[in-house]
């Protein structure tokens, strides 16, 4: 991806949960390198792809060696998946907090889904990263990236359940409708750049107002 900015660091961990959405923290929370190697993975992999990335690339970004890299990861499919997981985590944390402190399902939509489409704008490079390079993890890590995006939906399908109940929703597939809802705010960071004449806080508006007209009653 040429002429991509450089990630900066409070980009890349204001993106992420510390502890990737682990009890025991997961590979490298005990080590300030193993952070300094996820940052320049994250780095490599906006500025490069995943595949055209080396172990070499994101060593040298990090000021280590390769040898240095596979002390905390395995290998560069790992520090992927970390990031992936990571960033799956604190998006899911993110609509948790947004659903739990709104006071009715419709305040509840519209922060979720507006919420979501703002992060995806403001940490845009790191959620191409996380959203479009899946393909590349391997099978048992894809289940376990694929087990937080059920999370996700289903924070979504709740509020959309909540809201029929309510009846400020008319929805009669409710698990579809949170599935393209959730697409639209993801699909954010495919288009967004910096500069852009819609800001994070324009879409945040717009995305969680149209995500409410689409099921208002």
């Amino acid at each position: 991806m040429p002429g991509t900015a450089p990630l900066s660091e409070s980009a890349v961990l204001a993106a992420i949960a510390p502890e990737g959405g682990r009890a025991d923290g997961g590979a490298g929370d005990a080590s300030d390198t193993a952070v300094r190697i996820m940052l320049a993975a994250a780095d490599a992999f906006a500025a490069r792809g995943f595949p055209a990335t080396t172990t070499r690339d994101i060593a040298s970004r990090a000021g280590l060696s390769p040898a240095g890299v596979y002390v905390h990861f395995a290998s560069k499919e790992v520090l992927l998946f970390e990031l992936s997981r990571r960033g799956h985590a604190r998006a899911r944390d993110l609509l948790v907090a947004a659903a739990r402190d709104a006071d009715s399902p419709t305040a509840a939509l519209r922060a979720i889904v507006g919420g979501f489409s703002r992060w995806h704008a403001e940490h845009h490079q790191l959620g191409r990263i996380v959203q479009f390079e899946f393909r590349h993890l391997s099978d048992e890590h894809q289940a376990e990236v694929l087990d937080l995006r059920k999370e996700i939906d289903h924070v979504v399908a709740d509020v959309l359940s909540a809201g029929v109940a309510t009846g400020e929703f008319a929805v009669d597939d409710v698990r579809t409708t949170a599935l393209a809802l959730l697409s639209m705010a993801i699909d954010v960071a495919r288009w967004y750049s910096p500069g852009s004449r819609r800001t994070p806080e324009a879409i945040e508006a717009a995305y969680g107002e149209l995500a409410v007209r689409l099921v208002r009653a």
